[in-house]
């Protein structure tokens, strides 16, 4: 089954762009999952909702990795969550190389992912503490 995930920092913004994006994936509707909360942690309502729904194979695509979230070690401990103890895969559609589908068999090409997660997931963090100075 394939999902989504869409998340805004606040009620108030808008969903439109990453709906947009997220469409032309071809998503159900009742498969897409949408919270406006902050990233700060991954105790949002729909998030855990599509959490308990994904089974093995299943996928989970995002807009950018700071959709998903915007804390450096949380990041990591869901993408492993997701892929390693759900068995299922993730793609971020800014970054295709963050696409678990795409396995890396040879030891270089995983190193090169989780270097590009631990890198944008810095960025995340880093970006929403400037925004909250």
């Amino acid at each position: 089954m394939d999902y989504a995930y869409i998340r805004v920092s606040s009620a108030s913004q808008h969903i439109d762009r990453q709906l947009e994006e997220i469409k032309k994936y071809k998503i159900e509707d009742k498969n897409i999952f949408i919270d406006k909360e902050s990233g700060k942690d991954f105790n949002r309502k729909s998030y855990n909702k599509l959490l308990k729904k994904l089974k093995k194979d299943d996928l989970i695509i995002v807009k950018s990795i700071d959709r998903l979230g915007r804390n450096y070690k949380d990041i990591g401990e869901q993408w492993s969550y997701i892929t390693q103890k759900k068995k299922a895969n993730i793609c971020v559609i800014d970054m295709p190389i963050l696409d678990t589908r795409n396995v890396h068999s040879d030891l270089i090409g995983k190193f090169i992912d989780d270097l590009i997660l631990q890198l944008l997931s810095f960025i995340a963090e880093n970006e929403r503490n400037n925004i909250k100075q």
